[in-house]
């Protein structure tokens, strides 16, 4: 059974004061003074204690000699010397009555080696025998926007809804950055790199209970405890939806898993089971971890499979018409009040009414979009709506797009009976204009609470996800 409350957890994540053992004069890499100047950087607006016994100040900061030597007990210790150092150095931590630790520093179980593993056996009983809560080792440590705590990922980074668990700080810090360029706030992550002492568990029951937390991301590699994930994961996924990419699925990756955090990846027929069964919802990579946490972000819950594809030309149209079968969705006919209401507005030549549908006109009147739109919540077979918005381009042999994203994002979110509706912003290729606008138009739905893809097959295969999630729960 874990030794703390849960809610002692939340301590790493507001601390008012951060001592950091192992901070040389100079930044030459990551470690202790990198971390340092982040803090700065962020404008971290608690007191900042840089160890060193050799330097009077670092980085303007006053430096002391010692942890014990402090004015004050810090509420988080970051260590960050090399790995036969670090035992030495939370007995340190556990006599000046410090609680919360942070232990950057590699080195241990990961290298594969007797010393490393004998070095992490007595990390962790130091850390038993004195009660210190140990985040690590081998991590990137806490990160909170709120507190400014954010010496890795975006900097300073905004506040969120969105919690993060993670046994890879490489992941943790580029997955911290990617959404928070889509406008998808954090509110906690944790890399918790070899767990040795608080593990996945632990940071999911804190993230369970946490009332800014309502959407949960896991990048897992392995598990110590996995009865004691499950029934967490089991329990908390009906009301907090948990997206997880998983590490070592493969052989090779499975053997890679050993060398990262010193734990092995486990039986992938268990992990199917654990998808199956708990509703935590499985991803492959950075994308499609990104994607499922934007529609589980902004869209409102749905059951049906029906989908609207608003835009897209004549081939792209059937393409788009395959994916979503594929993906085990549907593009049902719309119902005859639906068309009528179309067919109006929708030449013969050069477009195609129904579903989907094909009308240059939508790109460049807004107001027929969203009257497009308001048919499509009213039809009882559409549940979700893919709207194609082309990035503005001389090849378009037409007027200038009209800036539109506004209108249309406020008449989504502020419509009494909208359904999940997502954009698709095409820029993929090697044209860095294209690039640069598309990337641009994207953001800008996405920080307007919309989700926009960079393609079509991003785009279904996050709403077959997430209606396969409100599917399940629905059911029971």
């Amino acid at each position: 059974m874990p030794h703390y409350q849960v809610h002692e957890l939340g301590g790493f994540f507001k601390p008012e004061s951060i001592a950091v053992i192992g901070v040389s004069r100079e930044i030459a890499s990551l470690g202790g003074t990198s971390f340092l100047q982040r803090h700065l950087d962020a404008e971290y607006a608690g007191r900042l204690y840089p160890i060193n016994p050799k330097a009077s100040e670092i980085l303007g900061l006053k430096a002391y000699p010692s942890l014990s030597s402090l004015p004050e007990v810090p509420d988080l210790v970051m260590i960050a010397v090399r790995a036969d150092l670090v035992p030495a150095s939370l007995e340190e931590c556990a006599r000046k009555g410090v609680r919360y630790v942070h232990v950057l520093t590699a080195g241990f179980s990961e290298t594969g080696t007797r010393e490393g593993r004998e070095l992490e056996k007595q990390l962790a009983d130091v850390a038993e025998q004195h009660n210190l809560l140990v985040m690590g080792p081998n991590c990137m440590g806490p990160y909170c926007p709120a507190s400014r705590l954010t010496a890795w990922g975006a900097i300073p980074g905004r506040d969120g809804h969105l919690g993060v668990i993670s046994q890879s700080g490489g992941i943790t810090q580029r997955f911290t950055e990617y959404v928070s360029s889509l406008g998808m706030d954090v509110s906690k992550a944790a890399s918790i790199g070899n767990a040795t002492v608080l593990d996945s568990p632990d940071f999911l029951e804190f993230m369970a209970g946490d009332d800014d937390i309502r959407l949960i991301a896991i990048y897992q590699e392995n598990i110590r405890n996995g009865r004691r994930f499950f029934d967490l994961a089991r329990e908390l996924s009906p009301r907090k939806p948990i997206v997880m990419l998983k590490g070592g699925e493969s052989e090779q990756g499975a053997a890679t898993v050993e060398s990262h955090t010193g734990r092995m990846a486990g039986n992938q027929r268990v992990w199917k089971a654990f998808f199956k069964q708990t509703g935590v919802v499985p991803v492959s990579n950075m994308n499609e971890w990104a994607d499922a946490c934007l529609t589980f972000s902004y869209l409102p819950k749905t059951r049906g499979r029906g989908v609207f594809i608003i835009g897209g030309g004549g081939g792209n149209s059937v393409i788009s018409s395959d994916a979503c079968i594929r993906a085990g969705l549907d593009v049902p006919k719309l119902s005859p009040k639906s068309m009528e209401g179309i067919r109006p507005f929708v030449p013969a030549a050069g477009s195609i009414a129904g579903n989907p549908l094909d009308h240059w006109e939508l790109f460049l009147n807004p107001e027929l979009l969203l009257k497009v739109l308001d048919i499509a919540y009213a039809d009882p077979g559409i549940s979700m709506v893919i709207v194609d918005r082309l990035i503005p381009r001389i090849a378009f042999h037409g007027p200038g797009f009209p800036d539109a994203v506004p209108e249309i994002t406020g008449f989504i979110k502020t419509h009494p009976h909208r359904k999940p509706t997502v954009f698709t912003v095409d820029y993929d290729g090697g044209d860095p204009d294209l690039i640069r606008k598309g990337s641009l138009l994207r953001s800008r739905f996405c920080e307007a609470g919309v989700p926009a893809f960079p393609s079509f097959e991003r785009a279904i295969g996050a709403l077959a996800r997430f209606q396969k999630y409100c599917n399940y729960f629905a059911s029971l």
